[in-house]
């Protein structure tokens, strides 16, 4: 909350996590939510249909804007995840994560047991099965940005492993700078320890906002 607080007017909408909603639950959600600010829910929602219909409308029941399910999770999971917003009666939206960008190919096609000779191709396959299902949009790297806008002009794009010019990669694989996600057609950008580790959070997101075009 001191972090919301210093930022103050500079940022409006903070990602909650699954350690910090762990610790804290939907406490910390409201306590951003009083301070004026939106909330996007990263709990990335995977198991059977009908315990993450459950889970979705719940989270969304505590007026979030974004909640996260895993594309991997397959069509049934993610129609259930918009039913379940839905039930909600509010305004939140469902995106769905491709690849996590802390993944490279060698470490995905391990994890899913055959070679991965084209990351795009992959989360462009995940992304279809968010667009068929009607969800918002999807979780993906600014690399693959612009391919998922121009194949599926329906979904929204939402870009972590944000890093200034210059700045640590830390456990990312697949990092762009703001200008490069907002030009790669990006709706959303999550920048994290890019302005959270900072040594004055305030100065790192002016810059990042001033790095816009």
């Amino acid at each position: 909350m001191a972090l919301v607080d210093e930022l103050g007017d500079l940022c409006r909408f903070y990602k909650i996590g699954s350690e910090l909603f762990a610790a804290e639950g939907p406490s910390v959600i409201r306590a951003v939510q009083a301070r004026g600010a939106d909330v996007f829910l990263d709990l990335k929602f995977h198991d059977i249909p009908n315990t993450v219909r459950g889970a979705v409308r719940s989270a969304a029941g505590l007026g979030v804007r974004l909640v996260t399910v895993h594309a991997s999770g397959g069509s049934a999971m993610l129609g259930a995840a918009v039913a379940g917003a839905r039930e909600a009666a509010g305004s939140c939206e469902i995106l769905a994560v491709t690849v996590l960008t802390s993944l490279d190919a060698d470490t995905l096609g391990s994890s899913w047991g055959r070679r991965i000779s084209d990351m795009e191709a992959e989360v462009l396959r995940l992304a279809g099965l968010a667009s068929a299902e009607g969800l918002h949009g999807v979780v993906c790297s600014g690399r693959e940005s612009a391919a998922i806008i121009r194949q599926y002009p329906d979904l929204a794009t939402l870009v972590p492993g944000v890093r200034l010019a210059g700045g640590a990669t830390q456990d990312q694989a697949r990092v762009v700078t703001p200008r490069e996600a907002a030009v790669a057609g990006a709706s959303y950008i999550v920048l994290g320890r890019a302005v959270s580790a900072a040594e004055s959070p305030a100065k790192a997101m002016k810059m990042v906002l001033a790095d816009l075009p």
